[in-house]
């Protein structure tokens, strides 16, 4: 499963920013390894320089073997509360689509 961060020009994708989050994002999707070939996560600030309520988001894209790729956004005010929201959408989105495949 490959990870792959992207960031817009207000969020600095910085080493020490990328190597926790992609270790967070491959231990919450290591169960479904076999299934996932990539994992897309997108961060950008709407709101650039000026503060505001969830103005980080994150976009995260899920691609599966031959399937069509799984898409979830979260809103929230830090990118690590944002991708653990996302994560959690993911999940959830996962275990539905993977469970209807195993009932048939």
């Amino acid at each position: 499963m490959k990870i792959l961060l992207n960031t817009d020009n207000n969020i600095l994708g910085t080493e020490e920013m990328r190597e926790p989050l992609t270790a967070t994002i491959s231990d919450a999707f290591d169960r479904y390894s076999e299934h996932i070939t990539r994992v897309e996560v997108k961060f950008s600030d709407e709101n650039s320089d000026r503060d505001s309520e969830n103005d980080k988001r994150c976009v995260l894209e899920a691609r599966l073997k031959g399937m069509q790729p799984l898409v979830v956004t979260s809103h929230a005010n830090t990118v690590e509360t944002a991708v653990a929201e996302a994560i959690d959408k993911m999940k959830a989105t996962l275990n539905t689509v993977l469970g209807r495949l195993r009932d048939y």
